[in-house]
């Protein structure tokens, strides 16, 4: 290979500059038409009533969690193993966070874990459960509604690995992450390495109109000129702050790329499910790589492809030098020096501390041609012989 192979790469397109340069010369380049209309289309093709476009993931967690009345005394439950802005978000509000390990097959919050956490502490101050679709693997949101709706806690959906990702429920109706027939809330992602890229961008989700209202509220400073919310109503001008907000938009020219990215975000998703089905089925026949598990009625997005190997960290420095360029997906959260700080520490979770000494995520974006996929594979298999 004459150049470096990336672990996630953005695919942009001509289409994708024509639409952001036709922005660029309209009359709104920040939040205004775009921005509403890639909200309208993010929310059909997740399923949701509402879709509220912000300035990142990371907001998108944020406003979650003022939406949801996170507050001080409060303990929420998400999983180690996650972006460490699943669990900050708790932290934003003065909430205090509560780690579940994970399952080993699946990568995502133990829901069993979870059922004997509630049952252990049962006059603890529990208010929700914020479950992370690793990966791209849909967490499955109905049996965990089953569990929460007995203690009265919402869901709050990571889904930044999952658009496209979808479990087929009890009914035997597919449900798509993110379309909020069992979570309160669900967050996305559009940084460059996700499916789709805005930039820096994110979207929250649902289907509750309550909330979908103050979350528009609070990305602006918590400011509306909504004349049925006003208190007072002084001429056209008129707006009023009626609680703490922030400045969390997002601009039109970034969701003019979200829309064309859109577009094409179903051909993207097969494209990464052919480079998943590649990898797995040269990487079944050796039995020191772990691949990730697939279930029936489960199906993943694909956002990255994770192994799980022995002596990772030589490997992950000969890929280097063949440039080959993996990442571990991730340190788990609680072993962060803040985290630790507040109590976790070293085995507390062995689930997931185990997992963390053997995963690599190798190269998975949508343009990854064929000859590099090959080159990869070659690589890995080379450096074991």
């Amino acid at each position: 290979m004459n150049h470096n192979i990336p672990y996630g790469k953005q695919d942009i397109t001509q289409d994708d500059i024509d639409a952001i340069a036709s922005v660029l010369k309209s009359d709104f380049i920040t939040q205004g038409p775009v921005t509403k209309a890639f909200e309208e289309d993010f929310a059909a093709y997740i399923g949701s009533k509402y879709a509220i476009a912000v300035a990142n993931g990371t907001a998108a967690l944020h406003l979650s969690a003022l939406a949801l009345d996170v507050k001080e005394g409060q303990t929420i439950i998400t999983s180690p193993l996650t972006f460490a802005a699943s669990a900050n978000c708790i932290r934003f509000c003065g909430g205090s966070v509560q780690f579940v390990d994970i399952d080993p097959a699946t990568l995502c919050i133990d829901l069993n874990q979870v059922e004997d956490q509630l049952k252990k502490d049962r006059k603890s101050k529990y208010k929700g459960v914020i479950p992370v679709d690793l990966a791209g693997y849909p967490v499955d949101t109905e049996a965990l509604r089953s569990l929460t709706d007995q203690y009265g806690l919402w869901i709050l959906e990571d889904s930044c690995h999952a658009p496209g990702a979808c479990f087929t429920d009890s009914k035997g109706v597919n449900q798509n992450c993110g379309n909020g027939i069992y979570s309160d809330l669900s967050i996305f992602s559009f940084h460059p390495v996700k499916h789709i890229t805005t930039g820096e961008g994110g979207m929250i989700t649902t289907n509750d109109s309550d909330k979908a209202k103050r979350i528009k509220r609070l990305r602006i400073h918590g400011v509306t000129k909504d004349p049925d919310l006003l208190i007072e109503n002084h001429g056209g001008w008129y707006y009023e702050m009626q609680e703490l907000g922030y400045n969390y938009r997002i601009t039109d020219f970034q969701c003019a790329l979200g829309i064309s990215q859109l577009k094409r975000a179903g051909k993207s998703l097969n494209r990464r499910k052919e480079i998943a089905k590649k990898y797995t089925e040269v990487f079944q026949e050796y039995d020191f790589i772990k691949i990730p598990e697939t279930r029936p009625g489960m199906s993943h997005a694909w956002h990255l492809y994770i192994i799980q190997v022995p002596d990772r960290k030589n490997l992950y420095d000969y890929l280097q030098l063949n440039h080959i360029n993996t990442q571990v997906h991730y340190i788990p959260v609680h072993l962060q020096p803040y985290y630790k700080k507040l109590g976790w520490k070293k085995g507390d979770f062995p689930y997931v501390e185990k997992y963390y000494e053997h995963c690599l995520s190798i190269p998975m974006y949508s343009s990854l041609s064929e000859e590099q996929q090959s080159y990869t594979i070659r690589k890995i298999l080379e450096f074991y012989k």
